[in-house]
């Protein structure tokens, strides 16, 4: 009988001599991680990450189309490195990421697309010199910005707009940018005028049009929305003899936090949508996934320091925190919550929290779990995306380590950090 995977290929269940079923990261137990580098713990699996980057490259197969991974979505230079071996360029948005990208793989600089709404001179300089494929330009000021750094270096600067379509879609309002109100992208209606402009510049050179609606969407229609919207744009700007060879699609394809899915189903749809409405265009495609390749990929690793009873409140105390992965806590996310161990215990409805002093401090409120009891691990599911990318230090704690399985093989990716690490930045001075 086939193991049941919680979040296939990377992490099943599997039964063990003289055990009960234990959750394994590929062809390594958990449990073994746990005792050898601690807790909390990243924990990534790479065929998990090859399975979604190959979905990516068979949905778009019959499209030109290229895959330039956000790397804000989680940044660790061996997961951008592994990335870059299966044929993926990056989406930056600092100079900071870039250098990330630069350093995990040196060659990668004409594969990489420059988005944000605050690129610094700095950044620019950078990003020029890196020889970028693409810089996606959000407003008319930083056009004149990179207009003037291109001719200080004289190096040519590959552009797009970033347009906003204003089409609404459903998700989280902080992650939703594809509506006038939000802060991304110029009004699709002032474009024409924005690249008149562009095309004035010795050291600019139109290339294409950028987009990006928003994260975490699972309805294709706003996607195909969009990309209609972009459609008509580019036909509009070749009629004013501009040259367009990319669309930059943005990424937005959300993941199923709770269950299984049959992601290649949703993929395939999602490919349709973007690229139907471009089907006559002969354009190549640049496409942004983040979430979508790296979040199943990624559990989060924790173990149970103790069990509390305030009434008929139930609380699982663990040792990882909101400063570890803030996700449950900014957007409200529902991640699953698994026991390492399948005990298949009683249900119990509990609130799984964290040891910073916020109330805000939760990983699940009101959920119903196996009952658990002190020192047993816990696995947070689909926190590849997001969740070490956004850990801090809050309550001065330290942030986890990171490890990335390849079947029996686990390597250290990031070391957990020291008191030391945290305090080496400061000055203390007395005035």
């Amino acid at each position: 009988m086939k193991a049941p995977c919680e979040r296939p290929p990377g992490f099943c269940y599997v039964s063990e001599k003289s055990r009960k079923p234990a959750l394994y990261a590929e062809q390594i137990p958990l449990r073994a991680l746990a005792e050898q580098f601690g807790t909390p713990l990243y924990v990534y699996s790479s065929a998990a990450i090859d399975e979604r980057v190959r979905a990516f490259q068979a949905a778009f197969g019959r499209s030109e189309a290229a895959i330039c991974y956000s790397v804000k979505a989680n940044p660790n230079q061996s997961i951008l490195r592994l990335l870059g071996e299966l044929g993926c360029g990056f989406d930056v948005v600092s100079s900071g990421e870039l250098e990330r990208v630069l350093r995990a793989r040196p060659d990668s600089g004409p594969r990489v697309v420059f988005s944000g709404v605050g690129k610094t001179g700095a950044e620019i300089d950078a990003a020029l010199k890196a020889g970028i494929l693409l810089f996606n330009v959000e407003s008319a000021a930083e056009l004149e910005v990179l207009a003037a750094r291109a001719a200080r270096l004289r190096r040519t600067a590959r552009t797009a707009f970033r347009v906003n379509p204003d089409v609404p879609a459903d998700t989280h309002p902080y992650i939703s940018t594809g509506l006038e109100k939000h802060k991304f992208g110029v009004p699709i209606r002032e474009a024409r005028e924005l690249y008149r402009k562009a095309a004035q510049s010795r050291y600019l050179r139109i290339a294409g049009v950028s987009v990006h609606i928003g994260s975490q969407i699972s309805d294709p229609a706003p996607f195909r929305k969009a990309m209609e919207r972009v459609a008509r744009l580019v036909s509009e700007l070749r009629a004013d003899r501009h040259q367009i060879d990319y669309v930059d699609a943005g990424g937005g394809l959300g993941i199923r936090y709770a269950g299984s899915e049959d992601f290649e189903k949703r993929l395939a749809e999602y490919a349709q949508a973007i690229t139907q409405p471009l089907r006559d265009l002969r354009v190549k495609v640049l496409l942004e996934p983040g979430r979508s390749i790296i979040g199943p990929a990624g559990v989060l690793l924790t173990r149970v320091l103790y069990r509390k009873r305030n009434g008929d409140k139930r609380f699982v105390i663990v040792d990882a925190a909101m400063n570890d992965l803030i996700r449950p806590s900014l957007y409200q996310a529902e991640h699953q919550i698994v026991p390492v161990e399948d005990r298949k215990a009683e249900l119990e409805t509990v609130d799984v929290v964290g040891p910073v002093c916020e109330s805000g401090d939760f990983f699940a409120r009101g959920r119903a779990l196996p009952q658990v009891g002190e020192q047993d691990l816990l696995a947070i599911l689909d926190a590849g995306a997001y969740g070490m990318a956004l850990a801090s230090n809050y309550n001065s704690r330290v942030r986890p380590a990171e490890v990335l399985v390849e079947g029996k093989k686990a390597r250290l990716i990031r070391r957990r950090e020291a008191i030391s690490d945290l305090l080496r930045a400061e000055i203390v001075k007395r005035v």
